[in-house]
């Protein structure tokens, strides 16, 4: 007989809602993503613990890599560009010595070398990969080839070819030398930075060549290590608020949470009305002459739409239907 290896809590869990009915559930999970899951299997087990009809995420990490996974659920996706587009911040450990064709521990030894750079040459390098650079993202990776992904050509065998592109890259700093042929690192990325690309391109630069053997995510634009939630703690939670010990609201971010930078507006009920059809309303008041660019709308504390004020209209460009459970947690603190 086969042997079967016992389902893991998770895939218990994703198992034991796959079959409840969907259900309108809008907000944020912030989901501290343990190692070894991908970030599609973390979105699908939190979509059926809250049995919510949409899921997104905000920034993919790979198996290898642990942290911040916001996860969107309903309204929310309409949200996801917002977080996308904020700064990340990373704590990596760069394994010296071997390059891989993953640029991860996951990968095949691709070449090996016995040189060592010693922490006064890391630092001395740094600034050199801090600002605005070209970086050539991993082989292994999302980005698009004549419609293919990147990754799926290079698991075929087939030659990939990707070409640099500007990134940003807003810190970067050696944390610590844990041995010989180990440097952990702490970095804060715009978008679009491969981690993955920047150890291997250390290593080149060094001499002494590099893979991420170690990658923890600890920022997404407005979503940090105070909102993460392991998977566990996302379970019990869901669980006490379907024996009726709390409600599934409170375990939920605000939508609005993931548009901290965008200035807010209150609107009357009339004008509310007109957003969420899709029609324009007129912005009143004294600053209405000077008021410009993208402001999110509510109405009676409720988000209603994110729009654009242009020539003293709000001119809606995603309108929300909250209908349903929405996240409040954290609201009583005013965020």
């Amino acid at each position: 007989m086969d042997d079967v290896t016992a389902p893991d809590a998770a895939e218990q869990s994703f198992r034991a809602h796959k079959k409840r009915p969907k259900r309108d559930v809008h907000g944020w999970v912030v989901l501290d993503k343990p190692v070894g899951m991908t970030s599609t299997h973390a979105v699908s087990v939190v979509k059926h613990l809250y049995a919510a009809k949409r899921a997104g995420h905000a920034g993919t990490l790979d198996p290898l890599a642990s942290g911040c996974l916001p996860i969107a659920l309903g309204e929310a996706t309409k949200t996801v560009p917002f977080v996308v587009d904020g700064r990340k911040t990373y704590l990596f450990t760069v394994r010296w010595g071997e390059e891989r064709d993953t640029d991860d521990a996951e990968g095949r030894v691709m070449a090996t070398r016995e040189i060592r750079a010693d922490a006064a040459a890391i630092q001395a390098l740094l600034p050199r990969f801090i600002g605005t650079i070209e970086q050539v993202p991993p082989r292994f990776s999302a980005v698009k080839i004549a419609g293919e992904r990147a990754y799926d050509l290079a698991r075929d065998g087939e030659t990939v070819d990707l070409a640099p592109r500007a990134v940003t890259i807003h810190r970067l700093e050696l944390v610590k030398t844990q041995d010989r042929d180990h440097s952990e690192f702490a970095a804060e990325c715009g978008k679009g930075t491969y981690v993955r690309s920047l150890a291997r391109d250390l290593g080149r630069a060094l001499g002494a060549l590099g893979h991420v053997s170690a990658l923890r995510r600890s920022r997404v634009g407005p979503f940090g290590e105070a909102e993460m939630m392991p998977l566990e703690q996302v379970e019990s939670l869901c669980h006490r608020a379907a024996a009726g010990e709390g409600h599934l609201a409170d375990t939920l971010l605000p939508i609005e949470t993931a548009l901290d930078d965008i200035p807010a507006l209150a609107v009357s009920s009339a004008d509310a009305a007109r957003l969420q059809r899709g029609q324009a309303a007129l912005l009143r008041g004294r600053d209405a002459a000077i008021f410009r660019g993208m402001v999110q709308v509510a109405c009676g504390g409720q988000l209603v739409a994110i729009a654009e004020v242009e020539r003293g209209e709000i001119v809606p460009r995603r309108v929300f239907n909250l209908t349903g459970i929405a996240g409040r947690a954290g609201r009583e603190r005013g965020s």
